[in-house]
């Protein structure tokens, strides 16, 4: 039973491996083929010629990519410079104030994360509209920095752990509660802030469809606009696509695989302490 059992083990991760990484290699296999060879080849045959870039150059010149990483930079710094300063100040309010209707707020943050974001897309847009962020990186970042229930939510449960004996004492020492949240609060909070970096860093990075909409105009494109760039006269040239993919995937990657580590900290540190 016990070998069977590890049996299972081993053969569900390997099941599950497959699942996540044979896509991967179908992208990575096509984008070093010529439009020929993609023709008449089956999608996980592997490229005749590894060093064939010309689907890379065409994917980088003719999607822009330059201009898309340059404002992809610009979205996601401020956006996540917001997420840490709104999200970290609203745990901060809600885990060391008692206030009215305390409850009821932390409840009305769940309700809204439970509502679609499709259905309110329409009112969204009026109102960045009515604001005069459209066709700007302004309305991508507003919409970007509100902070989300579970950035919330991670902030709150690690907070939980810093000790409100902390707070007290730099009061009597003459701190104010700014200077209690910005001298020990942040400092202490890195872990949790990190975790949000990352995975909203991501999530920003790989977000197609708010760009596309309140980003039209001509030079705001973004890295996860490009491969859109090839619907017109590169929309059969699968293999072109699928290079700009590898590019637009690669970074995501390593950073993931370099800072996986802060992810799973900040998580068990603020659930279990």
């Amino acid at each position: 039973m016990r070998n069977l059992a590890r049996l299972a083990k081993y053969g569900s991760l390997a099941l599950a491996s497959m699942i996540v990484l044979i896509p991967l290699v179908v992208v990575l296999f096509a984008a070093f083929k010529t439009h020929e060879e993609y023709a008449v080849s089956g999608p996980l045959t592997p490229p005749d010629d590894w060093f064939h870039l010309d689907n890379f150059a065409t994917a980088w010149t003719g999607g822009d990519m330059v201009r898309g990483f340059g404002n992809t930079t610009l979205i996601l710094l401020v956006s996540l410079a917001g997420t840490v300063l709104v999200g970290t100040l609203a745990a901060y309010a809600i885990s060391r104030f008692v206030f009215p209707f305390k409850r009821l707020i932390l409840g009305l943050f769940l309700v809204a994360a439970l509502v679609p974001g499709v259905t309110t897309q329409v009112a969204t847009y009026q109102i960045v509209k009515s604001m005069g962020l459209v066709n700007t990186p302004w309305s991508a970042i507003a919409l970007f920095m509100g902070t989300d229930i579970i950035s919330i939510y991670i902030f709150i449960q690690f907070m939980q752990s810093i000790p409100p004996s902390l707070d007290q004492a730099a009061m009597i020492d003459g701190a104010s509660r700014f200077t209690v949240y910005r001298r020990i609060i942040l400092p202490l909070m890195r872990p949790a802030i990190a975790t949000v970096v990352i995975i909203k860093g991501i999530a920003i990075y790989n977000e197609f469809y708010i760009p596309f909409l309140y980003m039209r105009s001509p030079g705001l494109n973004v890295i996860s606009t490009a491969l859109f760039r090839f619907k017109g006269p590169y929309g059969a040239q699968w293999e072109t696509i699928a290079a700009c993919t590898m590019i637009v995937i690669i970074p995501t990657v390593v950073i993931f695989l370099l800072l996986q580590r802060f992810i799973y900290n900040g998580i068990t540190a603020g659930a279990t302490k």
